[in-house]
């Protein structure tokens, strides 16, 4: 190994040992991974193994969403082909009944995953969905052995505590993209709205579970941004989602992340948050493709099946991707 190969090694491998430490990243560090030549993807992502076998060892947990509430928003995030600003056609339905609930919760075992979405479109509940879904999530509960995820918008205090005595395990409500570029992607509620939200899901005793979409325009600086928002508020889980640009929404002209950028962006987040469930979610597909595998030595989560308007790769498929890399799906444990 060449003198110059062996600094730019140890220097990963320093970024690893900052993480288990507990220490954060500085910008110029964060900056380091985004910007890290492609020939060292594999080193970067070996340090960044370091750290995810350090507090997951080879487990893989998998999740399903269940799109239960689809179209009929009155958002206008650029990303969503279900926001009011798009033209993309897309399934529109109110909230699915209880038996097509308990449906999914079912499909989700057979998936092996241990995580239950339960993701509905729109502003945030009204009383008659927050009751149909607290109905849903008192039965799963009482005869499956799954982990119950809500998403359903912003939340009110009352509504968040609600839901945490029904059962739900988890609420996620992303952050998307940084407070800067907001703005840009959402004009109908506020970054600070989202973070507000957040902060209702872990006073009710819900793990929260943030996340970022990347490619909607953020710098490099930005990412680097997003994952110490993160951090700071202690998202337990975080999906990182990469931008599929969708035909008839104001981002579909947006080119998609290329699948090292989306490893080294995975690895930055690996760094950043050491600690937590990093999910691969939207986008795995088309942004990593041949490439996904090596997702894993990063993150320690995955979705399996469809997202909510776009496709993913078949179950069995990734079931296979995990054994061939050595891995092992997690069983839940409740």
């Amino acid at each position: 190994m060449h003198k110059m190969e062996e600094k730019l090694q140890t220097d990963w491998d320093r970024l690893a040992d900052i993480a288990l430490r507990g220490e954060r990243l500085t910008m110029e560090e964060g900056l380091s991974v985004l910007q890290g030549e492609d020939g060292q993807i594999l080193s970067i992502m070996q340090a960044a193994y370091k750290v995810r076998r350090h507090y997951y060892g080879n487990k893989v947990k998998l999740n399903m969403i269940m799109n239960a509430k689809s179209g009929l928003c009155p958002e206008d995030c650029g990303y969503c082909s279900q926001s009011i600003v798009s033209s993309a056609p897309v399934a529109k339905y109110s909230l699915l009944d209880k038996e097509s609930l308990l449906a999914g919760a079912r499909e989700a075992l057979a998936r092996q995953a241990g995580t239950y979405c339960i993701v509905a479109s729109g502003r945030g509940p009204t009383p008659r969905e927050l009751e149909q879904v607290i109905e849903a999530v008192t039965e799963i509960r009482s005869t499956m052995p799954l982990k119950i995820c809500a998403c359903l918008g912003l939340l009110r205090d009352d509504q968040a505590k609600r839901l945490a005595e029904a059962g739900v395990h988890r609420y996620n409500h992303n952050l998307n993209t940084s407070s800067g570029n907001y703005s840009a992607i959402t004009t109908t509620h506020s970054y600070e709205q989202r973070v507000e939200t957040v902060e209702k899901v872990k006073a009710s005793g819900m793990s929260p579970c943030s996340g970022v979409i990347i490619g909607m325009g953020e710098s490099q600086a930005e990412i680097v941004e997003m994952a110490y928002a993160l951090r700071e508020i202690d998202a337990d889980s975080i999906p990182v989602n990469f931008l599929v640009p969708i035909p008839g929404t104001p981002l579909e002209a947006k080119e998609k992340v290329t699948p090292l950028q989306a490893l080294k962006v995975l690895a930055l987040f690996r760094f950043i948050c050491p600690s937590k469930e990093i999910r691969v979610s939207g986008g795995r597909e088309s942004s990593l493709r041949h490439l996904q595998p090596l997702s894993l030595y990063a993150a320690n989560s995955w979705f399996v099946g469809d997202y909510l308007t776009t496709g993913g790769q078949a179950v069995n498929a990734d079931h296979q991707m995990i054994e061939d890399l050595g891995f092992e799906i997690e069983q839940c444990a409740l």
